[in-house]
C-alpha cells in the first residue's frame, strides 16, 4: 500500500550515494581490467592488475587511474534508479498472487531490471571503456619493438585524432562528450549503444547465476527456516555469489570489451558481432583469455556489495528523506 511509495525514493538514494561511493572505490580495479581484457598475447604491456595500477599512476598520474570515472559518477545514479524502480515494478507483480517471491521470481525480476538497466549501462561503458583503454594504447606505442611504424596509421579514424599516432608526442586528452558528439555524428545513437547484445549476454545470465546461489547461501545461515540469516551471513553469501557469477559471466564481458573500443594497437584486429569475436578470440589467443579481467571483477563485487549493504544498514536515505519531510513540517 501507502509504503511502498515513501520507500523507493529513499531506497533510491540509498542507491545512488552507495553507487556514486562504490564507484570511488573501486573504479581503479575496473580501469586495470579493462586493460588487461584488452591486451593480445605478445604485445603485452601489464603483467597483473598490480602492475597495471603501479604503470598507470607512473605514466599518468594519480587521476590517471580515475580517466572515465566522471562518466560512471554522472550516470550511476540514474542506472540505479531505473535499476531499482524496475526490480520494484516487477517483484510487485510477480508477488500479486499472493504467493510472495520464489527464488526463481526473484531471479526474472532481476533479468527483467538487468535489461531496463542496459539503456544507460551500455553508453555508459562505451564511453568509459575509450576514456580508460587510451592510457593503454599510448604505453603500448612508446614500448619499443612492438609496432612496425607502418602500422601506427591503422588507429579507429574516429578516435585517432585523441591518440596522436606518432609515439613521440603526449596523448592528447579528450572529454567524453566529445567522444559522444563524434559517435553520435559519425554513427547516431547506434553507435553509443554498440556492444548491447553483449552487455546483456553478460547481466542477465548474472542475475541468474547469482539469486539461487544467493539464496542457497543465505539459507545455509539462518538459525530457523523462518528467522533472517544474520547480517554478516548475508553478507559473505552476497559475496561470494556476487563473485562467482562475475567469473561465469566474464567470457561475455572480455567480448563485450573488445567490442566496444573503438581505437585500436597496431596488430589488434577487429570483430564484427558477438560470434566473430568469440571466435576470433579463441583461435587466436585461446580459452584462457576469456578470463581475463576476471579477478578484477570477482574483486570488485565484495567491496560494491558491501557499501550497497552498509548504506541500506544505516538507513542513509531514510534519514534524508525524514529530515526533508520534517523541514516541511516544521515551515
Amino acid at each position: 500500500g501507502l509504503n511502498r511509495h515513501v520507500i523507493l525514493p529513499a531506497k533510491l538514494i540509498n542507491g545512488g550515494i552507495a553507487g556514486i561511493v562504490g564507484v570511488t572505490c573501486v573504479f581503479p580495479i575496473d580501469l586495470a581490467k579493462t586493460r588487461l581484457q584488452n591486451q593480445r598475447p605478445g604485445q603485452q604491456v601489464y603483467k597483473s592488475m598490480i602492475d597495471c595500477l603501479i604503470k598507470t599512476v607512473r605514466s599518468e598520474g594519480y587521476f590517471g587511474m580515475y580517466r572515465g570515472a566522471a562518466v560512471n559518477l554522472t550516470l550511476v545514479t540514474p542506472e540505479k534508479a531505473i535499476k531499482l524502480a524496475a526490480n520494484d515494478f516487477f517483484r510487485c507483480h510477480l508477488s500479486k498472487d499472493g504467493r510472495g517471491l520464489t527464488v526463481f521470481r526473484e531471479m526474472l525480476a532481476g533479468c527483467a531490471a538487468g535489461m531496463c538497466q542496459v539503456i544507460i549501462t551500455t553508453p555508459m561503458e562505451m564511453l568509459k571503456i575509450q576514456l580508460q583503454d587510451a592510457g593503454r594504447l599510448a604505453a603500448q606505442q612508446r614500448k619499443p619493438g612492438i609496432i612496425p611504424p607502418n602500422r601506427l596509421a591503422t588507429t579507429n579514424a574516429v578516435l585517432s585524432r585523441s591518440y596522436n599516432v606518432v609515439p613521440s608526442t603526449s596523448p592528447r586528452v579528450i572529454s567524453a562528450t566529445q567522444i559522444a558528439r563524434e559517435l553520435l555524428h559519425s554513427q547516431g545513437i547506434q553507435g553509443l549503444y554498440k556492444g548491447l547484445g553483449a552487455t546483456l549476454l553478460r547481466d542477465v545470465p548474472f542475475s541468474i547465476v547469482y539469486f539461487p546461489l544467493f539464496a542457497n547461501l543465505n539459507k545455509l545461515g539462518k538459525p530457523s527456516p523462518d528467522a533472517a540469516a544474520p547480517f554478516y551471513w548475508s553478507f559473505i553469501s552476497g559475496c561470494v555469489a556476487g563473485s562467482t557469477a562475475a567469473v561465469v559471466v566474464n567470457p561475455c564481458d572480455v567480448v563485450k570489451t573488445r567490442l566496444q573500443s573503438l581505437s585500436k594497437g597496431a596488430n589488434e584486429e577487429s570483430y564484427n558481432g558477438i560470434i566473430d569475436c568469440f571466435s576470433k578470440i579463441m583461435k587466436r589467443e585461446g580459452p584462457s583469455a576469456f578470463l581475463k579481467g576476471a579477478g578484477c571483477r570477482a574483486l570488485v563485487i565484495a567491496p560494491l556489495f558491501g557499501i550497497v549493504q552498509v548504506m541500506y544498514f544505516l538507513g542513509v536515505g531514510e534519514f534524508i528523506m525524514s529530515q526533508s519531510s520534517l523541514k516541511l513540517i516544521s515551515d
